[in-house]
């Protein structure tokens, strides 16, 4: 019996519920005995120009090494594109006048960006020495939000002319909404938001005989070792990167960000180990952010419920640096028509910077702000023909007959089957009976009503599948395995979901299969983890080498058994090649593994053949909000999220939860706020909202499967689905709360504040 699709229970828990992670702080090496502290000195000011560094100061104060400054690595040059064949999440920054340092020199564009860097003897000392050096700065005028942006009074980079360093997109024709019987029009933002991974951002490194050892909290070591070997000038051979355990990252910790490329080059010129592991406060300001966009949707059709037009324009906000170029918004442009059929729709979108941190991939990278517009324009444009949100979206979803189809925003969906999953998460709500319970609460006046949110969404998954991901697996003479992936894990699971292909292939048990990631020595290509690509591309990758295994082992069976390679057969229940007829006559994994040679089997594969794939689903959130303080609260939560072929349901609800909160966090919660000097106001936990079980219901996750022809696997991306798909729902519940009262849009996030103002028709945005 195959064992893809049971349910079976995570290989990695045991060691992190009893030893727990050990994540790169924790690191005790021999190779980092004796390393010095890091502590980054970051501009308190928003903006400013640089006229002097005095660290004397501080280079008296006790246990301090050296204080160092832009003015010491003049040699270095901003970091180079990833290489050929990347993207994704890690697309080329801009470069020339846009480019960022790796420590201020003249200018600093936002509060958090680093100045000078400290080292120490102990750690603790560096955050007193950082205080001593003394930075002067000349303010200049901040530029926070996108609108300040755009009027360009003030230029972040002078000589560029202008804060939009991208502009894409064709000319708006409102003739696309000619016949339109209704037609809305909005402008919603979708707020700046903190990623919070368990584990901030953390480096060591070390170098000996010209050779980089580097040790980093990342997605993706391969990319991370590319970038460090272009900046510090080596060949990527003179590299090595180890990712140990890794607490989260979200999109945050794709490649390598410029403070841990200036701990490396540190070590060097120490000529001694180097560590540093940010502090949560650094981490609320210093890692880049995510989504911040402001988007102006419009949206026209018939009476009956058909939409015949859409238009979206965005405007990014980068931060002080353009860091991912214009793919953001393109993602967000490239998904604009959600799961629906519509024969018009344009799209454009602008990238701006601002005097704030920069922004960049955060759990859906575009894609979730691209649901939200479609399922506010859906909910806008059903408010307004006055019929209900289910039957709107029903009408217009693609039909499952129209697969692979194409869309106006240039993807091609493979396969789905959107009205079903929306049909499925209506009987599992029991929808008429919400609608009915709401009905009755309105009629009576309660305090307390109840809102029921809709949110069909499509989204795409490893957009970047021809660069392929790598995988070699070894079957040891003992009978056990070893994969080497390049696909990187920081909580997804892929230590389990390997073994259950490598033994569902070749009836090794999982106990006997080990997972390796994550050393560029051990393995020197592979891409990473981000865009929900891993198992489809890299567990694609395990199952082709495992086949590629699993042949050569047939041929060494057959000249065991002295029979012919087409008569032998695998028994994958007991993991025994046998001659077909003959199952008593077997030979062990060990025994095949051995008789081939002292290494056993092998085979590696840098698995190309893959593209993007779309997963889909609907989600239907139910909410209480009070009308008399705005308070809201999720009473349930029901979604199909549909990932093709599920190879562990474990691990795939696990995702699904994990994005479901921070969804519902989005909506409810979560937004880094700037004063209009652009100091963050969000800049610990004590101000920035995070979620917690106790704002949340249990999920009810229903399931469906529809495989994809893109891989061998039929599996789509499941990674960042529950996202994409909770925030949209949860807004449209809490508006849909208050539609009765003439509430038609309240922008996120939705706190006790907003909700009231809106009821109360103040029309102060708290």
């Amino acid at each position: 019996m195959s064992i893809v699709g049971t349910r079976v229970v995570r290989t990695e828990d045991p060691r992190l519920l009893t030893a727990g992670g050990s994540y790169v702080e924790d690191l005790r090496v021999p190779e980092l005995a004796g390393a010095a502290w890091a502590t980054f000195v970051r501009s308190p000011i928003a903006h400013a120009r640089i006229t002097g560094v005095d660290a004397s100061a501080a280079a008296r104060a006790p246990g301090v090494i050296a204080v160092l400054t832009a003015a010491d690595m003049d040699d270095l040059g901003p970091p180079p594109p990833p290489p050929p064949g990347g993207g994704g999440e890690a697309p080329v920054p801009l470069g020339g006048p846009w480019a960022e340092p790796l420590l201020a020199a003249d200018r600093v564009r936002f509060v958090g960006e680093p100045v000078a860097v400290v080292l120490t003897e102990g750690r603790y000392q560096g955050e007193d020495a950082a205080e001593l050096v003394s930075v002067d700065y000349e303010p200049l005028p901040a530029v926070v939000g996108v609108e300040a942006a755009l009027a360009g009074q003030t230029l972040l980079f002078p000589g560029t002319g202008s804060n939009v360093p991208i502009t894409a997109g064709g000319q708006a024709d409102d003739a696309i909404f000619d016949g339109c019987d209704v037609v809305v029009e909005r402008t919603i933002v979708n707020q700046r938001v903190a990623p919070v991974p368990m584990e901030a951002r953390a480096a060591a490194a070390r170098w000996a005989d010209g050779r980089l050892t580097a040790w980093l909290s990342t997605q993706a070591a391969q990319l991370g070792r590319f970038v460090m070997a272009g900046v510090l000038g080596l060949d990527p051979a003179a590299v090595r990167v180890i990712t140990p355990d890794v607490g989260g990252g979200f999109g945050a910790k794709v490649g390598v960000d410029r403070d841990a490329l200036v701990i490396a080059w540190a070590a060097r010129r120490l000529g001694r180990p180097v560590r540093w592991a940010e502090t949560r406060s650094e981490n609320l300001v210093a890692m880049t952010h995510g989504r911040g966009q402001r988007q102006v949707i419009k949206i026209g059709g018939r009476k009956d419920g058909r939409i015949l037009a859409y238009r979206l324009h965005v405007v990014q906000d980068a931060g002080a640096y353009p860091r991912m170029s214009g793919f953001l918004p393109f993602l967000t442009c490239m998904m604009a028509s959600g799961p629906y059929d519509i024969a018009h729709v344009q799209t454009a979108y602008q990238v701006v910077v601002t005097n704030t941190t920069p922004t960049g991939a955060y759990r859906g990278a575009g894609r979730p702000e691209a649901t939200a517009a479609i399922e506010r324009a859906v909910d806008l444009f059903a408010a307004e023909i006055g019929l209900d949100p289910a039957e709107v979206r029903r009408t217009n979803l693609v039909p499952p007959d129209r697969f692979p189809y194409q869309t106006a925003g240039g993807a091609r969906y493979d396969t789905g089957d959107y009205a079903a999953a929306l049909d499925q998460v209506l009987s599992a709500a029991g929808y008429a009976d919400l609608r009915a319970e709401q009905a009755r609460r309105r009629e009576r006046g309660d305090v307390v009503q109840l809102g029921i949110g809709l949110s069909s969404y499509v989204e795409i998954t490893a957009a970047d599948a021809a660069g392929g991901e790598t995988a070699r697996l070894v079957v040891h003479p003992d009978g056990t395995a070893t994969v080497y992936t390049g696909s990187s894990a920081h909580g997804q699971g892929h230590h389990t979901a390997w073994a259950m292909l490598v033994q569902d292939e070749l009836g090794i048990e999982m106990a006997k299969v080990t997972v390796v990631h994550g050393d560029t020595d051990l393995i020197p290509r592979g891409t990473g983890t981000y865009a929900s690509r891993s198992l489809q591309i890299g567990g694609a990758a395990v199952h082709v080498a495992a086949a590629d295994v699993r042949e050569q082992a047939r041929r060494v069976a057959a000249d065991l058994l002295e029979a012919s390679e087409a008569d032998l057969e695998l028994d994958a229940e007991r993991g025994l090649w046998h001659v077909r007829g003959d199952p008593e006559a077997a030979m062990t994994w060990a025994q095949v593994a051995s008789h081939a040679s002292a290494e056993g089997l092998a085979a590696s594969v840098n698995y190309t053949g893959g593209q993007p794939t779309f997963p889909f689903g609907t989600h239907l959130s139910v909410v209480e909000v009070d009308t008399q303080t705005g308070k809201v609260r999720v009473l349930r939560h029901v979604t199909v999220d549909d990932a093709g072929t599920i190879i562990s349901p474990v691990l795939a609800e696990g995702q699904r939860h994990g994005g479901i909160a921070q969804g519902i966090a989005q909506a409810l919660l979560e937004e880094v706020v700037y004063d209009g000097q652009g100091n963050p106001v969000t800049g610990t936990l004590a101000d920035y909202a995070v979620i917690t079980s106790a704002e949340l219901p249990s999920f009810e996750l229903l399931a469906k499967q529809t495989p994809t022809t893109a891989n061998p696997l039929g599996a789509k991306g499941i990674g960042e689905a529950g996202t994409i798909g909770a925030v949209p729902a949860v807004q449209n519940a809490v508006i849909d709360a208050l539609s009765h009262r003439g509430v038609r849009h309240i922008d996120m996030p939705l706190t006790p504040a907003r909700v009231w103002a809106a009821i109360n028709g103040t029309g102060v945005i708290l």
